[in-house]
């Protein structure tokens, strides 16, 4: 049974006619789930190619998923399912509501033009490294989520470089890659500017800061913002043991802090907006009725998740800084 033809009148390159036999074989069911393929040296001698062209079509196959690689044994069918042009691989830090939104909005975009996987590494780099690696060479495009992981630059640059794209935050280890990114600087800078006139009634700023997930942009934002605008302000690593006080705003990027913040103040009888203000990051539905609504400074994930989707599909390779702005609310 002759699962491989080449046609040297064809136009067609001799690693895409390898790929469209086995796609040809699975479709007549002349391949299954399991079946060995035949080894690389055999095809390149049978039909007088280089190894090269053959490892090109094998690899292509193992991103779109129909075939998997046993070391030292070879190539067998994994899938008989191969609808999808392109398998993509996507690393997120957490899912949470606004990372929900990104995924939904991502998805509708890309309008079923790909298998899309979706793991988290929860912020460990054991974890990020292994699920790079145990993934690399079986997708198409893979996209990352690297937050502030120390080492996860050196993980990503095992990947097929021209396959990845980074998302959410960048770094000048990945100024290479193409990336739909928050600008952490600036946006919390500017977000805080939007809101000056009203930040001028209380008499200190302090973020809540712990920088085992945040952003270090963040802190340097808002410091530069203080400084060249004459505000007291003050950098905490955690709310514990903190007692809020009259003329204070706290800049909150974590929701648990938003929680306990909130607490002590109705516990202690202080009016949020008024006795103490109240600035998270990253907007949500439920910020909008919690009191009187919760003064945010957050990017637009939906559209993140759209301009990700665009790039891949348009195969544009640019950075983005999308786009963030101070949504003004009862708590300030």
């Amino acid at each position: 049974m002759k699962i491989i033809n080449i046609d040297n009148r064809s136009s067609l390159p001799k690693y895409k006619q390898i790929i469209l036999s086995v796609e040809t074989a699975i479709a007549d069911k002349r391949l299954k789930r399991g079946d060995k393929l035949s080894s690389v040296n055999k095809v390149a001698l049978e039909f007088s190619l280089s190894r090269d062209t053959v490892l090109l079509a094998y690899d292509e196959l193992k991103k779109r998923g129909i075939i998997y690689s046993r070391l030292g044994k070879g190539y067998y069918i994994k899938s008989e399912e191969f609808s999808f042009e392109q398998r993509i691989f996507l690393l997120f830090d957490e899912f949470n509501s606004f990372k929900e939104d990104l995924y939904n909005s991502f998805l509708e975009t890309m309008a079923n033009n790909a298998q899309i996987d979706i793991f988290f590494h929860y912020f460990n780099i054991e974890v990020f490294k292994k699920l790079i690696n145990e993934n690399n060479g079986d997708y198409s495009k893979y996209i990352i989520m690297p937050t502030t992981l120390k080492g996860a630059a050196s993980a990503i640059k095992a990947l097929p470089k021209s396959d990845v794209y980074i998302l959410d935050q960048t770094n000048e280890e990945l100024h290479d890659y193409p990336s739909v990114h928050q600008n952490f600087v600036k946006d919390i800078y500017n977000g805080l500017l939007q809101g000056k006139e009203k930040l001028r009634k209380y008499r200190k700023l302090i973020l809540i800061f712990p920088d085992f997930k945040q952003p270090p942009g963040m802190a340097e934002g808002f410091t530069n913002f203080c400084t060249e605008n004459s505000f007291d302000f003050e950098i905490i690593p955690d709310f514990e043991n903190r007692q809020l006080k009259h003329g204070e705003v706290y800049i909150i990027p974590n929701d648990r802090h938003l929680v306990s913040v909130m607490e002590q103040a109705r516990d202690r009888h202080l009016k949020i907006g008024t006795d103490v203000g109240v600035i998270s990051y990253n907007d949500t539905p439920l910020k909008k009725v919690v009191g009187h609504g919760i003064t945010t400074i957050s990017t637009d994930f939906t559209e993140m998740g759209r301009l990700l989707a665009e790039m891949i599909l348009s195969q544009n390779k640019t950075q983005i800084e999308n786009k963030s702005r101070l949504i003004e609310r009862g708590s300030l």
